[in-house]
């Protein structure tokens, strides 16, 4: 009978968590109740002033107004001011205290209520964004139920070790990574993935925290702790990516810091030089200035890049494709070369059988004495033969004075009679004649030739592939569509790489390269101004991934080397997440663009209503502040929508 401990809850990260919510839910609360308040009031303001005429009473009311949706506005912006900071709150601070001058408080208070209204809404698509990303980290579970001596425990997760029994239950969320031990499941990974179809798990499997046993009993042997895990991982690479600023993100930062103070001195000279000048009614043209200073407010020409890139991320991760910044958003959408690793990549990176060719007609003979000499090797080809042997029924013999020889093959006795079996250069050193014709029929297919003989003739071949992705076709074809060209840069021999270039319609290819010789290719072609995308595995594409524009890994999903090396990680190996990425990159590009545009149209034209005597304070904040910011906000949330797979998005 198994022994349950009762689990006692982590102190401190139950404190940590429970402040930090109750701090963003007071926060939201008290805006709330702010914008319910302010807006009562000032709606009793305006029914004062306009129904009953009483005009007093209705700036008192708008004065309360100021104060109670206002007042961290105008305290903020002061205090900027005196560490010599022109900001935004300093504009709608100046704004609602000049209206109140002119006699115009109604609609001072209207442009401090409009822009609170503004800010909460600012800070709620802020929020809804990072929310959207960080509740991944709310998949795995804080609990673990652990075997120890002999009773399983309900331990936090911060005190499992890395070797530590643990139980999942079908139906619960994994807590840790693990390697499965006993049983066996279909494990939902689509929280890491984006894949909706579970994988089937069985012993000696990895498994990760966050996933979903859907329905058999497991245990796993604990691989990782709490923080190393990859979910922790991958919550470390969205905080980075959240915090990486795009070119344009930058420049509108800088933008927004010189343009603020160039208005102020703009609405002051309106608010001067015509009244001085051409004798005009000083009054109006106050009036005039106030209404350029909230005409000016850059909220939506702030906002438009950032909660765009925001929403890009938060698209990517979703589909399982974590974007390490905004501004390899913005590179993927110059790229006009993808160069791709082949095995892997390309290709599943797992060789198969395709042809067995006997020349002696007895293969069946053979193939058992190849099988027992594979059997004893480690190598990925050996395994790829016993697997197609084994799928035979044909049953290896038990091979004596096995030898691996080193980049050629292996050779055994078997009933005191030595056999071979490796390529052409183990059986041109010990002096047998090679079907070469044949070998090269072979060759010319991509397959890689394995010979089987003794010292006197060669019985026969096995021919093997790695197996080119069902999707790699569509994808290279897609790429063509969008006018970029595709390259191959590999380790493989030059008939292998060939093959694959002509089945794929790869434009160009690059073969027997070193991983340094890789990444200088990648050099070479920037050098060319080409903007290159490199797609590898993360391993021993680490240097090409890194000297590339942007860098995509494949399959990140328990790679540690992808998750530090490359810009884009695709959580799943599967090549139409590529055209997603793109899908993602110019979506988010042509939004940027119209939100800029827009913003920037919106304002000029509300500036020059405003010189013409046609602009009122509650036009310039409802429509010029207020209906920009959320008609900006809006339109990037439209990043969500991207096209999955395979298609473009206009």
């Amino acid at each position: 009978m198994v022994n349950y401990m009762v689990f006692e809850p982590c102190e401190i990260c139950e404190e940590e968590i429970s402040l930090f919510e109750e701090a963003e839910e007071f926060k939201k609360t008290k805006s709330l109740l702010i914008i319910i308040t302010a807006g009562t009031i000032l709606v009793f303001a305006i029914l004062v002033e306009f129904i009953f005429h009483a005009f007093l009473l209705s700036q008192i009311l708008a004065a309360f107004v100021v104060l109670i949706s206002g007042i961290e506005i105008m305290k903020e912006g002061i205090l900027n001011l005196i560490k010599k900071k022109i900001t935004i709150n300093i504009l709608m601070t100046v704004a609602a205290i000049g209206s109140f001058i002119i006699g115009h408080g109604g609609e001072g208070a209207g442009v401090m209520f409009l822009y609170f209204l503004a800010e909460f809404l600012e800070d709620y698509a802020a929020d809804r964004s990072r929310k959207s990303v960080t509740s991944l980290m709310k998949i795995a579970p804080d609990v673990a139920i652990v075997q120890r001596d002999g009773t399983y425990k309900e331990l936090h997760t911060h005190d499992v070790k890395v070797g530590d029994i643990v139980q999942i239950k079908p139906g619960a969320s994994i807590p840790l990574d693990g390697i499965i031990i006993r049983g066996s499941s279909s494990v939902n990974e689509a929280s890491l993935t984006g894949e909706s179809i579970p994988a089937f798990k069985q012993v000696g499997d990895e498994v990760f925290a966050g996933t979903v046993n859907s329905e058999g009993y497991l245990e796993i042997r604990v691989t990782k702790t709490s923080d190393q895990t990859l979910l922790a991982k991958i919550k470390n690479v969205i905080n980075e990516s959240l915090e990486q600023k795009s070119k344009t993100e930058r420049f509108i930062d800088n933008f927004a810091r010189y343009y603020t103070p160039t208005m102020i001195f703009l609405a002051i000279f309106v608010m001067v030089f015509p009244p001085l000048t051409f004798q005009l009614p000083f009054y109006d043209w106050i009036y005039r200035g106030l209404t350029l200073l909230v005409i000016s407010c850059p909220c939506a020409l702030a906002l438009s890049t950032p909660i765009s890139m925001v929403s890009a991320l938060t698209s990517g991760a979703k589909n399982g494709i974590l974007i390490k910044g905004g501004r390899y958003i913005e590179e993927l959408n110059k790229v006009n070369t993808f160069a791709f690793d082949k095995t892997g990549t390309l290709t599943e990176g797992a060789l198969e059988v395709k042809d067995i060719i006997s020349f002696n007609g007895q293969a069946e003979q053979w193939l058992g004495i190849v099988g027992g000499l594979e059997a004893l090797s480690e190598h990925p080809i050996s395994k790829a033969i016993v697997t197609a042997i084994k799928d035979k029924n044909i049953t290896p013999v038990s091979i004596e004075n096995f030898k691996a020889i080193i980049g050629k093959g292996v050779s055994g006795s078997f009933n005191g009679k030595e056999f071979y079996v490796g390529n052409e250069a183990l059986f041109q050193d010990i002096g047998v004649k090679i079907p070469e014709e044949t070998m090269e029929i072979y060759q010319k297919e991509g397959k890689t030739v394995v010979l089987i003989g003794n010292k006197q003739k060669v019985f026969g071949l096995i021919a093997l592939r790695d197996k080119v992705r069902r999707e790699a076709k569509s994808v290279i074809q897609a790429l063509k569509k969008r006018d970029i060209k595709s390259i191959m840069i590999s380790g493989d021999n030059q008939r292998t790489v060939t093959a694959i270039q002509q089945f794929l319609g790869i434009d160009e290819v690059y073969y027997e390269l070193k991983p340094q010789e890789k990444q200088e290719t990648i050099k070479n072609l920037i050098k060319q101004d080409q903007v290159v995308a490199m797609v590898g595995d993360g391993v021993n594409d680490a240097p090409a991934l890194a000297t590339s524009n942007v860098g995509i890994a494949m399959g990140g999903i328990g790679s540690d080397v992808s998750l530090e090396t490359a810009d884009v990680i695709l959580m799943k190996d599967d090549l139409t997440e590529l055209i997603t990425l793109l899908n993602i990159s110019s979506k988010s590009h042509g939004i940027i663009k119209e939100n800029i545009y827009f913003a920037i149209s919106v304002k000029l034209l509300f500036v020059i209503l405003t010189f013409l005597g046609l602009m009122t304070l509650w036009m310039a904040v409802g429509i010029g502040d207020l209906g920009v910011t959320l008609i900006v906000i809006l339109n990037a949330f439209r990043i969500s929508l991207v096209k999955k797979g395979i298609g473009r998005e206009k």
